[in-house]
């Protein structure tokens, strides 16, 4: 039930037919556990919340450093030296109250995932590195969870939704995050952001339509990114889709899977 300030504040919400009173109902009911709150999940914590997102997670052990606000939008020059986690959870406080906030000053591992994930709806995978990005895949296929992932490059980035624990109509599983990317790439071949920097609107181009496919996702209008890759080439302002599908030979979802459990990123 959304009551009167509530009402007001989703109104635009409210008057889309594809919307409308029950889409925000299930808003309000949903959880969000979001993975990251640096480029990616600044933007997409801020949406999500101004959506009215009933319960967000927010996952981070960094800290806020001068060099990030070039971009994580979410932070103020006086958050520098802080925890990411708690000052985000801050910001969504001061931007709608109505949202309960979780707040994790940790990193997301092998150990603590499944605990995590099994409380929440939909997981967003802003994390900034492969490690992380393979433990959540692999995480949410295990807990039966959808996820929506989104990663950067220098002037590119992607974005799809994985819901490897679900089937087609035809009955074919839905591709896991291991069909479009088998292995991560070997170390060192891929600079770190601090090397190879970043154009500071482009995460939250991303981060924003990050939120828009878990909006939809719970909602349940449109068609979403499952089995599509989004690809944004912000040189040339480019975006582009390519279908993909299940590999019957991946390691996790395959007709013959060797990862049974998160031990392999313990």
């Amino acid at each position: 039930m959304l009551d009167a300030q509530e009402l007001e504040r989703y109104a635009r919400h409210i008057v889309l037919r594809e919307v409308g009173g029950p889409g925000q109902a299930k808003l309000k009911a949903a959880r969000v556990l979001v993975v990251g709150a640096g480029g990616l999940g600044a933007p997409a914590l801020m949406y999500l919340a101004a959506a009215g997102v009933g319960r967000i997670g927010i996952v981070d052990d960094d800290t806020v450093s001068l060099s990030n606000l070039q971009r994580q939008v979410i932070f103020s020059t006086g958050d520098v030296g802080a925890p990411k986690a708690e000052r985000a959870g801050a910001a969504i406080a001061r931007l709608n109250p109505h949202v309960a906030l979780d707040v994790y000053n940790e990193r997301l591992t092998a150990a603590n995932a499944l605990d995590l994930l099994a409380q929440y709806d939909v997981v967003a995978d802003g994390s900034d590195n492969f490690a992380t990005r393979y433990l959540v895949s692999d995480a949410c296929y295990f807990a039966k969870k959808p996820l929506v992932a989104a990663a950067l490059g220098v002037f590119d980035g992607t974005l799809t939704t994985i819901r490897a624990h679900e089937r087609r109509a035809d009955g074919t599983p839905n591709p896991s995050y291991r069909c479009v990317f088998p292995e991560p790439p070997p170390a060192g071949s891929i600079p770190a952001c601090s090397e190879a920097g970043i154009l500071g609107a482009l995460p939250g181009i991303l981060g924003s339509m990050m939120a828009l496919e878990v909006i939809r996702a719970i909602v349940g209008f449109g068609e979403g990114l499952v089995g599509r890759l989004l690809m944004v080439d912000a040189r040339d302002m480019r975006f582009e889709t390519v279908n993909y599908g299940w590999d019957d030979n991946n390691p996790l979802s395959g007709r013959n899977p060797t990862i049974r459990d998160l031990s392999i990123h313990a």
